[in-house]
């Protein structure tokens, strides 16, 4: 194991001390196993008593850059989730990120950064984060972000999604949707648009739309495929300024 990364064997907090005990339907095997790479040892700390709290079980790794980081993703390729810092040694921003998701593309990685600009939240999951959790997270919105992307979900902060955009012209253009695409859309999928555009999650939106998930999966491929965007994250920075209102009225 990398000199700067060490196993948490447990942490100081009474939940944690289930952590590591054997789970008795698995033969004593860990739930999870989770890097947390973040140089500040009290986050560190305060994570890995959310994960304990909310995840019993799970074995955590711990590591203060990106090197270590690098190299525990290669030799760990059993990793279940990276919880990633943007501001740690050696991550020079979402460079560190790219240069994790080249090196261990079949790893998930969360984005766990005091960043709350919503361009960057945006760039992280275009750049192949799973996720993004604001270290000013109360810790249940935390453990739902972990359990999200642990079922397979993305999952993007809402309230820093609603938020209003800066408004920068080029940005406008680019992100801009011509009416004849949202007329395009059923109301069904302008709906299922609109709570994404809002940053709930595909679960979210099935329980607000009282619709099944697999449904709210369907419609989402069908969004993509009539906007003629390639993901999620592009979908919604296009909605981020539509009147839905307008459209939903017809």
């Amino acid at each position: 194991m990398p000199k700067h990364a060490f196993r948490r064997t447990g942490c100081h907090s009474q939940a944690a001390a289930r952590q590591h005990q054997p789970d008795n339907n698995n033969g004593g095997q860990a739930m999870y196993k989770i890097l947390v790479a973040d140089d500040h040892p009290l986050f560190r700390e305060a994570i890995c008593s959310v994960i304990a709290e909310g995840f019993p079980g799970t074995e955590l790794l711990e590591t203060p850059d990106l090197d270590s980081a690098l190299e525990i993703a290669r030799e760990q390729d059993d990793l279940d989730l990276i919880l990633l810092d943007l501001n740690m040694p050696g991550m020079n921003g979402l460079n560190g990120l790219i240069t994790l998701r080249n090196e261990a593309p079949s790893i998930p990685v969360v984005i766990v950064s005091a960043e709350e600009d919503k361009q960057i939240v945006l760039q992280a999951i275009t750049y192949g984060a799973v996720g993004f959790i604001t270290k000013s997270s109360p810790r249940a919105q935390m453990t739902e972000a972990i359990e999200q992307t642990m079922n397979g979900n993305v999952y993007l902060p809402s309230d820093i999604i609603r938020a209003n955009r800066t408004s920068s012209r080029r940005h406008h253009e680019e992100a801009h949707l011509s009416p004849e695409l949202l007329y395009a859309l059923t109301r069904k999928q302008l709906l299922v648009l609109e709570r994404m555009a809002k940053g709930e999650s595909n679960k979210q939106i099935a329980y607000n739309l009282e619709i099944a998930e697999t449904t709210v999966k369907a419609h989402v491929s069908a969004i993509l495929r009539k906007l003629n965007v390639h993901n999620r994250v592009q979908a919604i920075l296009s909605a981020s300024d539509v009147d839905f209102s307008a459209y939903l009225r017809r």
